[in-house]
C-alpha cells in the first residue's frame, strides 16, 4: 500500500473490494501455483488497485464459473467513471483498476 489511506466513497470502496476479489479468485482459477501480488495506490483524486501473478505452475482444474469476470470487472469500474485494464503480464496476468476517490 502507498499513499495515506482513506475512507473512499461507498462505490469507489466496493468497487476496489469486488475487483480484488474476482482477480485472486481469477488467479487461483485459471493461474494455479501462481504467486499474487496486490497494490493498492491511494493518490490525489484517486486511487489504484493492481493485482498481477507469476503465471501458473500446476495443471488447471476446472472449477465451475459464478463470478464477474474481466467484463464485470470492468463495467463496475466504468459505472463510476473508472477504468480496468488486463493482460498478460510477463509469463502471468495483470488487473489495474483505476477509481477517482
Amino acid at each position: 500500500m502507498t499513499g495515506a489511506p482513506r475512507e473512499l466513497p461507498p462505490q469507489a470502496g466496493l468497487a476496489v473490494v469486488r475487483t480484488a476479489q474476482e482477480a485472486l479468485t481469477n488467479v487461483r482459477k485459471h493461474a494455479p501455483g501462481a504467486r499474487a501480488q496486490v497494490a493498492l495506490r491511494y493518490l490525489t483524486g484517486k486511487v489504484e488497485l493492481e493485482v498481477t501473478d507469476t503465471g501458473g505452475t500446476e495443471p488447471v482444474e476446472e472449477l465451475g464459473g459464478g463470478g464477474y469476470g474481466l467484463v464485470g470487472m470492468r463495467e463496475r469500474a466504468e459505472l463510476i467513471d473508472g477504468t480496468l485494464v488486463t493482460g498478460p503480464d510477463g509469463k502471468g496476468f495483470r488487473v489495474s483498476l483505476s477509481v477517482p476517490a
